[in-house]
């Protein structure tokens, strides 16, 4: 029998888990009582095993998040506003399949980029395709990609994702360019892909920022929220780690 060339072939057509699984039955006399059936079972199944490892490790490498943050380790203790009934529906993931956006907002220290980056983390892990970009660094790569001819293949990245984190809206008011950009980005993505925002600038003030009417309402008419108060979480953690080094002296 030639086991060798089949190997080879698995990892020629990239089924690198059936090749895996096929070298291991070869050299396990115990797997010569299952049928046909059940040794091309086991294959198949390791296989898509070594698939879905696969996504696990590259999903949260093009996502390219800024904290390294999952929902399991999301503080509810600390009095932030967050409604436990929201952000357990949020974790759950159902609105991505809708296409609805999530809009984190809130002052400063509060977590809204650790919220975005931890919910798009929970994303990656179910398997959805997730980008995460600060706002004003979009702008800047759309500028150069306008230039060099990279444009139209960025803005179709953008668009395609299942979920594209914008962190730090409205820092500044947009430019005309920075308008367009943006009304381009959301119009591609409304009805077809969600969008989680966050901003230290209340929703209600967004117009005096983005001046357009129409980048609005494809963010907001059908989005999530999370409006963040209380003190900054840095401030908490600091005087939390104070009283700790007290304790211990």
């Amino acid at each position: 029998m030639l086991t060798h060339p089949t190997h080879e072939r698995l990892v020629a057509l990239g089924l690198t888990g059936m090749a895996k699984a096929f070298e291991e039955q070869r050299r396990s006399p115990d797997l010569d009582a299952l049928s046909f059936e059940e040794r091309i079972g086991l294959l198949v199944d390791r296989e898509a095993a070594e698939r879905d490892t696969k996504r696990l490790t590259t999903r949260p490498k093009f996502a390219a998040l800024r904290q390294r943050a999952c929902v399991e380790d999301v503080d509810l203790r600390t009095p932030r506003g967050i409604d436990r009934a929201v952000f357990a529906r949020l974790v759950a993931g159902d609105w991505i399949d809708r296409h609805e956006n999530c809009l984190v907002t809130g002052a400063t220290g509060l977590g809204k980029s650790w919220l975005a980056c931890a919910l798009g983390h929970k994303a990656c892990r179910d398997n959805r395709s997730v980008l995460y970009h600060r706002v004003p660094r979009l702008f800047e790569a759309l500028a150069l990609a306008r230039g060099d001819g990279r444009y139209g293949r960025l803005l179709k990245t953008l668009g395609r994702v299942q979920l594209l984190i914008l962190d730090d809206w409205g820092l500044s008011v947009l430019n005309a360019a920075e308008r367009r950009d943006l009304l381009e980005i959301l119009d591609d993505r409304h009805g077809r892909a969600s969008t989680i925002v966050t901003s230290q600038i209340p929703v209600q003030h967004w117009h005096d920022v983005t001046l357009g009417d129409a980048i609005l309402d494809r963010l907001v008419h059908n989005a999530h929220r999370l409006q963040l108060t209380g003190e900054s979480m840095r401030k908490h953690s600091a005087r939390a780690h104070a009283l700790d080094a007290a304790a211990n002296t």
